[in-house]
């Protein structure tokens, strides 16, 4: 069988300089280690805020790299270099703005400030791109909570069969 292709994106000027750790995308990597049984391999890559060179990357793990899932970490405020949506929206084929809906909803609980958060979701081909913050607590919190669609999305554009540890995270899928 074979490995199903993931793309982890942090999108940090910070980071992409080498200022500092890249704990964002290490703790997306952590939590799909933990939650997936499916033999799996990252498509792996640190961005600045530059919204033609998170575009390409998005194209380029997308339509060369076939990844199923597309996760970003970071760049998702109100701050004038902060242009994840943007980037997710200028190459996705359709939106899913409910992803950012739940994760607000979520965030909501822990700060008042998720409401500055502009986290979406899209659609390229057979690739689901999810928006994330870049702070690994509200990735944690902010990835349990749409996790859960996420597989039986990954199933209606066509891609491969996620399969999770039940005893870490459940997810939906109907009843056929």
């Amino acid at each position: 069988m074979e490995k199903v292709k993931i793309g982890i994106i942090n999108v940090s000027d910070r980071a992409s300089r080498g200022e500092y750790e890249d704990l964002p995308g290490k703790e997306v990597k952590r939590l799909l280690d933990l939650w997936l049984t499916n033999s799996w391999e990252t498509e792996y890559a640190v961005i600045p805020d530059e919204q033609e060179l998170l575009e390409k990357e998005m194209i380029r793990m997308a339509d060369e790299q076939s990844c199923c899932l597309i996760v970003t970490t970071g760049g998702t405020g109100p701050a004038k270099r902060d242009v994840t949506p943007e980037a997710t929206i200028a190459v996705s084929e359709k939106v899913l703005p409910g992803f950012g809906e739940q994760m607000r909803q979520v965030s909501l609980q822990y700060v008042p400030t998720a409401i500055l958060s502009r986290q979406t979701a899209g659609i390229r081909g057979s690739s689901l791109i999810v928006n994330l913050p870049g702070k690994p607590k509200s990735i944690r919190e902010c990835l349990e909570a749409v996790f859960p669609a996420i597989p039986y999305c990954i199933d209606l554009i066509e891609g491969p069969y996620l399969e999770t540890n039940e005893e870490e995270m459940k997810v939906f899928r109907p009843a056929r």
